[in-house]
């Protein structure tokens, strides 16, 4: 079956729900957000009952543990690249296939930064004896940013193979509704970035 040939003018204005797998992905993704809530709602409940919460002679406290403008850059970065799906999305709804890709890969390099200021955070605490057995608190620490991390993870590496795999077959409506799913994940994930750095870093440091 000849695959059917879009032009600006002709192309969708609800793309990512133009056919029925489209809408069953918008739907799925939606399902899925809602179970992930659950699991991190959970891991925030721990962290807060455990916070400075260690061994005698071993405590460390959130106030002098965290690293504020550390914290800030990295929210900075994983928030300006939620703005850039933003704009990745604009251009799936007006037909731009170079667009899509272009402010995809920068929502990627940003995430990438993100991560390695993550790692770097983590290398930081562990080196100084904040590990991840060292307390409930550091286990408490480690779970709840360590999960956000490991989203952040499987969402580069799905915008990434949807970057490379899509690259010479253009945009259709078989591939805009992934795009748009994995731009909505992505916007999930920076939504409970947020959350993190305002309940772990900033009433941690300042609460």
């Amino acid at each position: 079956m000849e695959e059917t040939k879009f032009t600006p003018q002709t192309w969708p204005d609800h793309p990512e729900q133009a056919t029925m797998e489209g809408k069953n992905k918008f739907v799925g993704i939606w399902i899925f957000i809602c179970s992930d809530i659950v699991l991190f709602a959970s891991v925030f409940a721990t962290y807060l009952s455990l916070k400075d919460k260690g061994p005698a002679g071993m405590e460390f406290s959130a106030a002098e543990l965290y690293e504020l403008p550390l914290a800030f850059v990295m929210t900075m970065l994983l928030l300006t690249s939620s703005l850039t799906s933003v704009f990745a999305m604009y251009h799936m709804k007006n037909y731009n296939f170079k667009g899509v890709q272009t402010w995809m890969i920068i929502t990627v390099l940003l995430g990438l930064g993100f991560l390695g200021l993550e790692i770097y955070e983590f290398y930081h605490y562990v080196h100084i004896g904040f590990g991840y057995t060292q307390s409930a608190f550091s286990s408490a620490f480690f779970t709840l940013v360590g999960t956000h991390g490991l989203h952040v993870v499987i969402g580069l590496v799905w915008i990434t193979c949807l970057i490379v795999r899509n690259a010479r077959r253009g945009l259709n409506l078989y591939n805009a509704p992934k795009y748009y799913a994995a731009s909505i994940y992505w916007h999930f994930i920076d939504v409970v970035w947020v959350f993190i750095f305002t309940v772990v870093y900033l009433m941690g440091v300042l609460g």
